[in-house]
């Protein structure tokens, strides 16, 4: 049995191990269709928590992981660009042995799911669905001079390497939209984001705003032949939607757009009843 072949379960969970000797935990609940939630960066499997537990309710199985680095997997400070999470994903699906799957991603989880189907899903994925979503490319450049200036992904390193745990509070405020006028802060969301992030390595989740910022998608998204639903709020402060789910939709062979006037970058969260129903629309159509 080969290292990515190998299968773990101890009292905290179950992990695969990868070739290069990094522990990935999984959640792995229900039977039925499987549903693969992939989150966003610093965060956690944890952050699907609503969303599990709706699908599971509704006789789907349900799995999501913790990117290397992040949440229970090793903390390891190898391996961090997208192709190797990408890899990382397929670990898992090969073991579970996962076919007719729907992919969904939120923020960084988006162009995990983006590389994942296009270049290792082999043929095993039936859908996938990117919400708040990174692609094409999240950083400002030539080609997408709508994306985030180099200066503020300066700033999210700076914030995560030199002072994480203020940075990773206040940084819930846009995250979720509650800095907006008249919005409904829930602290509870606010220390649970907090929580799940300083679970994780701060050399891995530092790295990661290198693979999230700097990453092209414009290549993958084209060779995906699948159904994609992209989901994008119209006033997220992290993924701006004129640069990221405003332009994956244009680029997908078979790409349905659905926007949200209003709803922040932490809109699965925020609003998951609403999100939850288009999600199971889609997976039903």
């Amino acid at each position: 049995m080969t290292q990515q072949d190998s299968r773990e379960s101890d009292s905290s969970g179950s992990f695969v191990t990868t070739v290069d000797g990094t522990r990935i935990f999984y959640k792995d609940w229900g039977t039925g269709q499987p549903l693969f939630f992939h989150h966003g960066w610093p965060l956690s499997a944890d952050d699907w928590d609503t969303q599990m537990m709706f699908f599971l309710s509704q006789g789907y199985r349900v799995i999501a992981h913790d990117r290397r680095g992040h949440g229970r997997s090793t903390q390891t400070d190898k391996g961090h660009d997208m192709d190797t999470y990408a890899s990382d994903v397929a670990a898992v699906v090969d073991k579970l042995d996962l076919k007719n799957a729907i992919h969904i991603g939120h923020s960084t989880g988006g162009g995990e799911v983006t590389r994942y189907v296009a270049k290792f899903s082999k043929g095993r994925v039936a859908k996938a669905v990117l919400i708040s979503a990174i692609p094409p490319l999240f950083m400002k450049s030539e080609n997408n001079p709508d994306g985030v200036p180099m200066d503020v992904i300066d700033g999210i390193r700076n914030g995560t390497a030199n002072h994480r745990s203020q940075f990773y509070l206040d940084i819930t405020m846009p995250f979720y939209g509650f800095n907006r006028p008249g919005a409904t802060i829930s602290e509870g969301i606010r220390w649970n984001w907090w929580r799940q992030g300083m679970m994780g390595s701060v050399k891995a989740q530092y790295e990661c705003v290198r693979v999230l910022s700097e990453t092209e998608f414009f290549d993958d998204l084209a060779a995906i032949d699948i159904p994609v639903l992209v989901m994008h709020g119209e006033d997220d402060q992290i993924c701006p939607f004129p640069a990221t789910g405003a332009k994956s939709v244009k680029l997908l062979k078979h790409g349905t757009l659905k926007s949200y006037p209003g709803l922040p970058h932490g809109m699965p969260t925020t609003h998951a009843e609403m999100i939850n129903a288009d999600l199971l629309a889609f997976i039903k159509a």
